[in-house]
C-alpha cells in the first residue's frame, strides 16, 4: 500500500540522506534490511494512531535544530563503582572511559565489531521482532545508520555496574546509538545512563535476557533544556527472569521513550517504571510502553508518574497483552499525573488485551491537581509554599522511584530531582 504523501515526502527527505556505517558483512546486512524496513512503514507523522498525541516532525527531519549546549554534570552515579564509558556528540571518548574489562562481562563497541557471533544473532533483530503489532520506523532507522554503541555480553554476575555517560560540546549534535545486551543464563548486570548526549538523539538498546537471569536499568535524562530525543528498549525475557528499566526525565523540548518487551519463558518479572518534571509549554514528554506476555505465571509492572506545569505536556501510552495460553499473569499498569497549575496537559492511553482466563490484570490513569488539603497542612507548620508544594511532589513520585531496587541509586536520583525542584521553586 503505497503511503501518504505527506508521510512519503518526509520519508524519502531523511532516508536520501541516510549513510549506512562501514562494518562487517554481517551488520552490513542488518542495516540494509532496516533501511527496507524504515522505506516500507513511512517515518511517523501526527495521523499514525501511536504518534497522535505527539508531533514526530522534529525527529523525522533531515536536521535537528541547534540546541545551547548546557553545562554538564558528571557526579549523578559516581558512587555507584561503575565501569564508565564515555560519549562525547555520540562519539565514543576512549581518553574519558575505563578499560573496556570487568568480572562477568564482556564489552566491545559497535563501531569495532567484527566477528561477534552473539552480537551478529541480536542486532537488530529484536527491533524486528519489536514492529509487531505496532510499527516503529524510527527505530529501524536508527537499525540502519547508528554509528556506535556498546555491546555487552554479561557471562556471569558483573562486578560493577556499566555506566554509560554522555557529553555534549556542540550545538548541532544530532547522536544516533545502538546498544546490545546479552544476560546469559543465571547471570545479571545493572546498566546506568545519564547525560546530554546531542541536540537531537536516537537511541535503540536491545536486551536479551536468558532463563534465570537479571537486568536492572536505571537513567536520567537531563540537563539539556533544548534537547530532542527518542529511545527505544526492546527486550526479550525467558524463565525465571527478571528485567527492571526506571528512567528520570527532567528537562528537553520533546521525549519520546518507546518500550518493547517480550515475556517468553514461565515466571518472567518485568518492571517498566518512570517519574517525570516538566517545566514550560515547550516540554513535551511521551513513555510508550508494550509488554506482551506469552508465557506462564508472568509478573508484569508499568509504574509512571509526571509532574507538569506552565503549560507542559506529558503523555503516557501503555499496553498489555496477554496472549492465549499465558495463563496465571499478574500485570499492573498506572499513571498518574499531577497538573499544578490549569495551562498543563496530561493525555494517557492505557489498554489491556487478553486472550487467558486465569489473570490478573488492571490499569489505572489519573490527573489531578496538588492537595489543597495537605499543602495547607504544612503551611500551617511553618513550611514555605514553594518548599510544602515540592515535599508533596516528592511524595507524589515516591511509588515510581521505589521501582528501583538499588538503594543508593534511588537515593542519588531522589537527590537529584529534590535540587532540580528547588532550582525551579516558585
Amino acid at each position: 500500500m503505497a503511503l501518504p504523501k505527506l508521510k512519503q515526502e518526509a520519508t524519502d527527505a531523511r532516508l536520501a540522506e541516510a549513510v549506512l556505517p562501514d562494518g562487517p558483512a554481517w551488520a552490513r546486512a542488518a542495516r540494509e534490511e532496516a533501511l527496507h524496513r524504515a522505506a516500507r512503514m513511512g517515518l511517523p507523522h501526527r495521523r499514525d494512531e501511536y504518534w497522535k498525541f505527539t508531533d514526530p516532525s522534529a525527529l523525522v527531519a533531515v536536521d535537528s535544530a541547534p540546541a545551547e549546549v548546557m553545562d554538564d554534570d558528571d557526579a549523578l552515579f559516581e558512587g555507584a563503582g561503575a565501569l564508565t564509558l564515555v560519549f562525547v556528540d555520540g562519539v565514543f571518548d576512549s581518553d574519558a572511559s575505563d578499560d573496556l574489562s570487568g568480572a562477568g562481562i564482556e564489552i566491545s563497541r559497535l563501531a569495532e565489531a567484527q566477528d561477534i557471533s552473539w552480537a551478529r544473532d541480536l542486532y537488530g533483530s529484536l527491533e524486528l521482532a519489536g514492529q509487531t503489532p505496532v510499527e516503529r520506523p524510527l527505530a529501524a532507522l536508527n537499525t540502519a545508520t547508528a554509528t556506535d554503541g556498546v555491546l555487552i555480553r554479561a557471562t556471569g554476575k558483573a562486578d560493577r555496574p556499566v555506566c554509560l555517560r554522555y557529553r555534549r560540546s556542540a550545538e548541532d549534535a544530532d547522536a544516533v546509538l545502538h546498544h546490545v545486551i546479552r544476560v546469559e543464563e543465571g547471570a545479571s548486570v545493572t546498566l546506568l545512563e545519564t547525560g546530554s548526549a546531542a541536540a537531537r538523539l536516537s537511541t535503540v538498546t536491545e536486551v536479551s535476557v536468558a532463563d534465570g537471569a537479571a537486568f536492572h536499568h536505571v537513567r536520567q535524562q537531563g540537563r539539556d533544556h533544548g534537547r530532542r530525543m527518542n529511545t527505544h528498549t526492546f527486550a526479550r525475557i525467558g524463565a525465571e527472569s527478571t528485567f527492571k528499566s526506571f528512567t528520570l526525565s527532567l528537562n528537553g523540548v520533546l521525549t519520546r521513550n518507546d518500550c518493547v518487551i517480550e515475556m517468553l519463558g514461565d515466571d518472567a518479572v518485568a518492571h517498566v517504571a518512570g517519574a517525570c518534571v516538566g517545566d514550560g509549554e515547550k516540554f513535551h514528554h511521551d513513555d510508550t510502553v508494550f509488554i506482551t506476555h506469552d508465557a506462564l505465571n508472568g509478573e508484569s509492572r508499568q509504574v509512571f508518574k509526571k509532574v507538569l506545569r506552565n503549560g507542559a505536556v506529558g503523555v503516557f501510552q501503555g499496553k498489555i497483552l496477554v496472549k492465549e495460553g499465558a495463563q496465571k499473569t499478574d500485570g499492573y499498569q498506572i499513571s498518574q499525573s499531577l497538573l499544578l497549575d490549569g495551562d498543563s496537559q496530561f493525555l494517557a492511553k492505557p489498554e489491556l488485551e487478553i486472550y487467558a482466563d486465569d489473570v490478573a490484570c488492571s490499569h489505572g490513569s489519573t490527573s489531578g491537581a496538588i492537595s489543597e488539603e495537605a499543602l495547607f497542612y504544612l503551611r500551617s507548620r511553618g513550611v514555605p509554599e514553594s518548599q510544602a508544594t515540592n515535599l508533596l511532589t516528592l511524595a507524589f513520585l515516591a511509588e515510581a522511584l521505589e521501582e528501583i531496587d538499588d538503594d543508593a541509586l534511588a537515593d542519588d536520583l531522589r537527590e537529584r530531582l529534590a535540587g532540580w525542584l528547588d532550582r525551579h521553586a516558585g
